[in-house]
């Protein structure tokens, strides 16, 4: 690689410990970090970047956290001169991120749980600053690593008069990176470094115009109409590497989602999930960006059974008649994830019974089934509160729970003041 670039491979929302209905994903997971750690050897990278969501809840089990923990050995010995930064999630707990990160450190390992204030009650902004580094040990960008912003971070924050018209959630996410912005250029001229340095920044949160997975990504910052807009990044940061939307998407020439590695749930199969690879190369006083994405393989087949619309059951057992599943033998971990959907007059008693017996003998699992009934208008929403326990997110119960006492959905204050109340409650689980 020329030796006035540097290479960054991007990747976020690896939700470690995930099950899906029930299922754990270790498999997957493990499969995608092989895969992973050929990539960085492959490529050469100098630099990874992991942005949010490393596991799936804020109390992970501890075999995830082995996993987590194991390939950050790894990683750094198959490449040793590699910079590893790592932010926290709206799924991941900062303290639990954070306990760890001054041993990791001396690793080159930094981890950036959440945002931090010192004694007189002002961001460390100096931890945020992390120098990024070639093969050869000479810093060729900066990297301002910011965390999931929680709304307890922006209760410091004093708003303007001319501001107070404004969303304030927005306008203090936006105050913050302009602080952060203004911090990379002070840390550069500490460090003597000119514009030729790179300029990075993370983050983990919701752009306009960008496409959520409604089923599986929770709403932050309040709901998703504090959805962030691009002018929050200045105009001369050379990429902005985002998290929580599982889907890899551009928000802009050098704003991207890398998107999850694997599906989160059964509306995400079609995802082209992707590792982004990012190289940014000094020619004299210009800068040059180049992305590409990286297809990351599929280690488990995610399938839904019609593909569209809903199948009655006479349907349905000549759809499974005529796959081509194998029989089932060993280890199922590798067998298919399947829904099917099903179009019913009335309730079916044993319907999951017969289902199970037209997959008999076959290597396929059975995760979920979805049922429609004739006249409903929207079929998926109306089954979405029939959802099993472990699926249902604490703010969808406290919605539902909401409605149903005051028949109107909960005003935007009262869910703000929730989203705190759990964020709290999470940090010290």
């Amino acid at each position: 690689m020329n030796k006035n670039s540097i290479k960054i491979l991007h990747t976020a929302d690896w939700h470690l410990g995930h099950r899906l209905h029930g299922v754990s994903r270790k498999y997957e997971h493990e499969c995608f970090l092989s895969w992973l750690l050929e990539q960085i050897e492959l490529s050469h990278a100098d630099v990874l970047i992991i942005a949010g969501d490393i596991f799936d809840s804020a109390n992970p089990p501890a075999s995830a956290q082995s996993v987590f923990y194991d390939f950050l050995v790894q990683a750094r010995q198959a490449r040793q001169s590699l910079d590893i930064i790592i932010i926290g999630g709206n799924h991941d707990s900062a303290s639990r991120l954070d306990a760890p990160s001054q041993i990791l450190s001396s690793l080159g390992i930094h981890v950036i749980g959440g945002l931090t204030r010192m004694e007189d009650g002002c961001i460390d902004w100096q931890r945020l600053m992390i120098p990024l580094t070639d093969q050869h040990g000479d810093i060729k960008a900066i990297c301002g690593a910011m965390p999931f912003i929680r709304n307890a971070d922006l209760a410091h924050r004093e708003v303007s008069d001319a501001k107070k018209q404004k969303d304030p959630l927005v306008e203090g996410v936006s105050e913050l990176y302009q602080q952060l912005f203004e911090q990379i250029q002070v840390y550069k001229t500490t460090l003597k470094l000119d514009d030729s340095v790179g300029q990075i920044v993370t983050g983990h949160c919701y752009m306009v115009g960008t496409e959520l997975s409604e089923l599986s990504e929770r709403r932050i910052l309040g709901g998703n109409q504090h959805a962030l807009p691009s002018t929050i990044f200045n105009k001369k940061i050379d990429y902005v590497a985002l998290g929580h939307l599982h889907k890899a998407q551009r928000v802009s020439d050098v704003i991207r989602y890398s998107g999850s590695p694997i599906p989160l749930s059964f509306s995400e199969r079609h995802y082209k999930h992707q590792l982004s690879q990012i190289v940014i190369r000094t020619e004299k006083e210009n800068k040059q960006l180049h992305i590409e994405a990286i297809y990351i393989p599929e280690s488990v087949e995610i399938l839904s059974m019609p593909e569209r619309d809903f199948a009655t059951l006479a349907e349905l057992e000549l759809l499974l008649e005529q796959c081509s599943f194998a029989p089932a033998s060993g280890d199922n971990k590798t067998y298919p994830m399947l829904e099917v959907k099903v179009e019913l007059d009335k309730p079916e008693p044993g319907l999951r019974q017969k289902i199970e017996s037209m997959l008999e003998g076959l290597a396929v699992r059975l995760l979920k089934i979805s049922i429609h009934y004739p006249g409903q208008q929207d079929p998926l929403a109306d089954n979405k509160q029939y959802a099993r326990l472990e699926e249902l997110h604490p703010e969808d119960v406290f919605q539902q729970c909401y409605q149903r006492r005051f028949a109107q959905p909960a005003p935007e204050k009262i869910t703000e003041l929730f989203q705190q109340l759990l964020e709290s409650v999470e940090e010290q689980v």
